[in-house]
């Protein structure tokens, strides 16, 4: 619990650092940064979805109205400024020892990614260049020191460029309020970008709105709210299923059992939460962090116990042995650390996350989680092999039957999630600037469906019975189960007694040879 409290800790902290606000993109201070021979501040990226207008200039989607400043309709925007406010408008601000000069201007650049071309260029098949170079300007194609931009064929009036530039003695320059209508669907980009070295220590201050015509969900995001809302039924529709067996043989109840409604338990309160957290962010345009906080630690505990299960039904706990033995602190261990790993990986990925981008650098929280997740596979099939071979020679059937159905279906997620990987790799490999961007929700949907299916499946096998306790844990089969089963094949066979053999030699063959306990007998006849 102490591990568990310090990283919600220290992800409220950073939070409220870094004071970041879903599609209200905040510039608190972010300088330039050289990008060519341009310097640039990257504004945001987002999937917005188009509006259709009739010719009175009103909405005709059936989504909804969009964010309206005035009193006329407008198709959904970002809006450069949320208000006159200065606090809130988009600054450049300069230190006052380089405030003795006139500059050149510093532009927002909105552009659509099929319109990406239309902005730099190159001189004679060169290297291309934001910012216009003296080869260009001897070209007359452009003036030296400027941003190079054309109109866009496809979409009139594309890209939008809006400039503001420092006068002598200035501090700041603050671009004049204005809204962006987007009438097209598409995932549309915002750029600062200067060409004067002599504002290389310049910063950017304020806010940008993003808005779709459904809400202020970004367009990648915005199908996750439904499919979220669709997984907290199906949870609903399994817990149902499932506690009501439990109530009715709750004398009949494994510890197995047990902890597969702790699961169960920890995805509805996971995706109830995912829920929340969207619809709100939808709402007011402000992601609230306290709920994705706790969406992603419920979500990373419920992984966590999941696999932890799954390792140890495999090792046969509390079906064929009582405890884990000298594995507990290290089955243990390899918990601990995929949760942090996991946990860590969520917090990047969803607190704070502003634009339909991916960055890079998660690759570094995404490679812990794939090496653990690849070790829990591995030992996972490891055990179930040994523990199959081993239920076979005892000639346990019913136990083997489940094992064996519990391997079947282990084996079909593994092999799904691997071409699913492959998949996933693939998309990301191929769509450089996220023009796919409609249907990225179908990736992180994709693994909860999975995980889901694969619970769904565990609990079809397990599901609490008048018949649990056959494959509960018996002292009797446990003794002969943790013998070396092929000594025990070699053997001389021992004279069956009355003691153990209930029935009399003439209702069926002897079995003998296999040194089965009464209690297998037993079992043996059930099946």
């Amino acid at each position: 619990m102490s591990v568990l409290r310090s990283i919600v800790g220290i992800a409220l902290l950073l939070a409220i650092l870094t004071s970041i606000e879903a599609s209200v993109h905040d510039y608190a201070g972010i300088k330039f940064t050289s990008k060519g021979n341009a310097f640039v501040v990257h504004g945001g990226s987002e999937g917005i979805y188009s509006s259709h207008l009739n010719n009175n200039g009103s909405s005709i989607t059936a989504n909804g109205d969009s964010f309206i400043r005035n009193s006329l309709p407008k198709p959904q925007f970002l809006t450069l400024i949320l208000s006159e406010n200065s606090l809130e408008k988009i600054t450049f601000r300069r230190s006052r020892e380089f405030a003795n000069f006139s500059t050149g201007s510093i532009h927002a650049v909105a552009f659509e990614v099929d319109d990406r071309e239309t902005i730099g260029g190159s001189a004679y098949g060169g290297q291309r260049a934001v910012c216009c170079t003296g080869d260009l300007a001897k070209l007359g194609v452009c003036t030296q020191g400027e941003i190079i931009h054309r109109q866009s064929t496809n979409n009139p009036g594309w890209p939008q460029v809006f400039g503001v530039s420092f006068r002598v003695d200035e501090l700041t320059a603050t671009l004049q309020p204005r809204s962006i209508q987007i009438t097209r669907t598409g995932m549309y980009n915002l750029y600062f970008i200067h060409c004067d070295p002599g504002l290389k220590d310049v910063v950017v201050e304020g806010k940008t709105i993003w808005k779709n015509p459904t809400g202020y969900l970004p367009g990648r995001m915005a199908p996750l709210m439904n499919f979220y809302g669709f997984m907290s039924l199906a949870f609903v529709i399994l817990g149902i299923f499932w506690f009501s067996q439990y109530a009715r043989f709750w004398r009949e109840v494994l510890p197995l059992q047990n902890c597969i409604t702790i699961v169960i338990t920890l995805g509805m309160f996971e995706m109830a939460l995912w829920y929340f957290d969207y619809a709100e962010f939808n709402e007011s345009g402000v992601r609230p962090t306290g709920t994705t906080i706790w969406a992603v630690t419920f979500g990373s505990v419920k992984r966590t116990v999941s696999r932890l299960i799954i390792l140890m039904v495999s090792m046969g706990y509390g079906v064929v042995r009582p405890t884990l033995g000298g594995l507990t602190s290290k089955v243990l261990m390899l918990g601990a650390t995929f949760f942090v790993a996991s946990e860590v990986l969520e917090l990047v990925e969803n607190v704070g996350a502003i634009s339909d981008l991916s960055g890079k650098a998660r690759l570094f929280f995404v490679l812990p989680v794939a090496i653990l997740d690849a070790f829990f596979v591995l030992w996972i099939f490891t055990s179930l092999s040994a523990t199959l071979n081993k239920l076979q020679a005892r000639r346990m059937m019913a136990k083997l039957d489940i094992y064996r159905k519990f391997t079947n279906a282990l084996a079909v997620a593994v092999i799904v999630s691997v071409g699913w990987i492959c998949y996933e790799l693939y998309f990301k490999s191929t769509d450089v600037y996220n023009e796919q961007w409609k249907n990225a929700w179908i990736i992180p949907a994709f693994w909860q469906v999975v995980s889901f299916s694969l619970l769904c499946i565990i609990c079809a096998l397990w599901a609490p019975s008048q018949n649990s306790m056959r494959y509960a844990y018996s002292e009797e089969a446990s003794e002969e189960f943790d013998k070396d089963y092929t000594f025990t094949l070699i053997k001389p066979s021992p004279q069956p007694s009355s003691e153990d053999v209930r029935s009399p030699p003439a209702a069926g063959p002897a079995h003998g040879g296999n040194g089965l306990s009464s209690g297998e007998l037993e079992e043996d006849k059930t099946e």
